[in-house]
């Protein structure tokens, strides 16, 4: 049985009170690696690393107080790991804010992009069959080769997105949402409520085949049966013979399956969150292919849906594309946005830096029946702020997205399980790292947003990676010991 001492309880509760800040409590973290009862990581081992502000250890006054020990997560959960910064950025996340709290069994697969060019690619494929295994995965942020990286990685080839492999493999829908902390101003502000956009996970640019047309020839789609019979065929474009005639000619397409299961899905999500929901295609150009998404999308509401959410007072709509971007900047937010895979991408990002920053969105990957979730950040591999890191030159890379994929992973995982104590950590996770920078603690990019360019890059009003990374742990070290005093028990 884990026991704390009360002097535990009101330190933790005077640092929450104070929001957060040492200095206002009159106590700081020791940062004498050797002098303090409990040495298990620099500066971060509360409630044994506190001294008086004035110099005085307080360590003594508490050698009998035990670290919390590990809660145990039952099943396992997949981790695939990434490229560039986005690498680093996770390897402190895990190593900080993950492994010293969690008795975790991790099925691990590296998509960085030196092993997808050494499996072929296999590796990706490899990683999706595990996450359909465990139903429970987090995922970094990669690199998707364009010849520029081909040169400067000698890769055997182009590879295709790992994100669009898994997306394929899983046929889920991408749900990705603003992370939103009250003291980042909003370059959108009338957005009061979060967007949400869902993005088809399946086909159309992402799994379609593109190639480059000479002069003087006709580019044809055919449809044949399973016989060989052709069905339907159509002349796409005749190019002209003149030198500079030639182009570029794409063929993509979707299924009924796929459109289908992700209506489901957006539907089945609306109602649990309880938002309104909107489509949108661009049926007055694309009049069958888009057509289609308006109708299955139309059938099924009607079928399955519009009586439980008109109980629910929610309604859903079909808007052209260009429409609904002027209306989702004229709203106030608070509604779910489905879109196809192109324009789910497109718009993820505007939304996300309309709410203050890319590197607050969340994203996760969900199946249409609910059970399998990957959690990943939605921004990229932050290669400048990487070739930094190689040169040894400091870095204030923002990781609120990664750390909130690890908590989202986990709550997912934890739901799965039936583990509350895995769920409660998961929250307690990611309300550290909102309730950090709410206390003025963040990176570089979030600080420029909060106090403009020119005091904003200025170094006392940021701190770097790994200070960002250290400052939630010491959040996350006050919830976790009150969660324990709250509720004591036993941990594996």
């Amino acid at each position: 049985m884990l026991v704390l001492r009360k002097a535990c309880c009101a330190l933790s509760s005077a640092f929450l009170s104070h929001g957060g800040s040492w200095k206002r409590t009159g106590f700081a973290p020791c940062r004498s690696l050797g002098n303090c009862c409990c040495n298990r990581r620099r500066g971060h081992c509360f409630p044994k690393f506190l001294r008086r502000t004035t110099g005085r250890s307080l360590c003594a006054n508490m050698s009998n107080v035990p670290a919390f020990s590990k809660i145990r997560v039952r099943n396992p959960i997949v981790e695939l790991d990434g490229d560039e910064q986005a690498r680093v950025i996770w390897h402190l996340i895990k190593n900080k804010l993950i492994l010293p709290y969690l008795n975790l069994d991790i099925v691990y697969f590296d998509l960085g992009l030196p092993v997808r060019d050494a499996t072929d690619d296999g590796v990706t494929l490899e990683a999706a069959r595990a996450v359909q295994q465990h139903h429970a995965a987090v995922k970094a942020a990669t690199i998707t080769p364009d010849e520029a990286r081909v040169e400067e990685f000698h890769l055997k080839r182009m590879y295709p997105s790992p994100n669009g492999t898994l997306r394929n493999v899983l046929n889920g829908t991408v749900f990705r949402e603003p992370i939103l902390v009250e003291n980042i101003p909003r370059l959108v502000p009338g957005w009061k409520q979060p967007i949400v956009i869902a993005r088809h996970g399946f086909g159309d640019q992402y799994k379609a085949q593109d190639l480059r047309v000479p002069p003087a020839c006709r580019v044809e789609l055919r449809v044949l049966d399973a016989q060989g019979m052709e069905l339907e065929r159509r002349q796409v474009h005749q190019f002209a013979s003149s030198t500079d005639g030639g182009g570029v000619a794409l063929g993509m397409f979707n299924t009924d399956e796929s459109i289908r299961n992700f209506a489901r899905s957006c539907f089945e999500f609306a109602l649990r969150r309880k938002l309104p929901m909107y489509l949108s295609t661009k049926n007055t150009i694309l009049k069958v292919y888009d057509g289609r998404w308006r109708d299955i999308f139309q059938e099924l509401y009607e079928r399955d849906y519009r009586e439980r959410f008109t109980r629910a007072a929610l309604w859903y709509e079909h808007r052209l594309i260009d429409d609904m971007v002027a209306q989702a900047l004229k709203s106030s937010g608070g509604f779910l946005w489905a879109c196809k895979n192109y324009d789910g991408d497109v718009q993820s990002d505007i939304i996300a830096q309309g709410y203050g920053s890319l590197g607050l969105m969340s994203s996760v990957l969900l199946t249409p029946d609910g059970k399998t979730l990957l959690a990943e950040a939605a921004h990229g591999t932050v290669t400048r702020h990487f070739r930094l890191h190689q040169q040894g030159k400091e870095t204030s890379t923002n990781s609120v997205a990664s750390i909130v994929a690890w908590a989202r992973g986990l709550a997912h995982r934890a739901t799965l399980d039936g583990t509350p104590d895995v769920a409660h950590f998961a929250e307690a996770l990611e309300r550290s790292c909102i309730e950090t920078i709410l206390d003025g603690k963040m990176t570089k990019d979030l600080s420029i947003a909060v106090y403009g360019t020119e005091q904003g890059s200025k170094r006392e009003n940021y701190l770097n990676t790994e200070e960002f990374i250290d400052a939630v742990q010491q959040r996350l070290d006050v919830h976790m010991l009150q969660e324990h005093a709250a509720a004591p028990q036993q941990r594996i």
